[in-house]
């Protein structure tokens, strides 16, 4: 997925990415299986916590993502919001 917040030809400072798993053979949530997610650290203890979060989702049925994407998005969201503070 595209960085849209960054200037072009700007290095993304964190890169989750997600492998493609084999195909689930009866329904969706079948079978669960690892995401395979790998977590570059940025240096910013504050991301890389948030996005460390992201780690939790291996072995999680899809239904059970949603919690944990809200909340990085929140902690994320409140890491940016802390930037604009004196």
């Amino acid at each position: 997925m595209p960085d849209l917040g960054a200037p072009p030809g700007a290095a993304p400072a964190a890169a989750a990415v997600a492998r493609p798993a084999a195909p689930a053979t009866a329904g969706r949530d079948a079978e669960v299986r690892p995401l395979g997610v790998e977590f570059t650290p940025t240096g910013d203890p504050e991301v890389d916590a948030a996005l460390g979060r992201l780690e939790a989702l291996d072995g999680v049925p899809t239904d059970g993502h949603l919690p944990v994407y809200e909340d990085v998005h929140q902690r994320l969201g409140e890491t940016l919001a802390a930037l604009d503070r004196p």
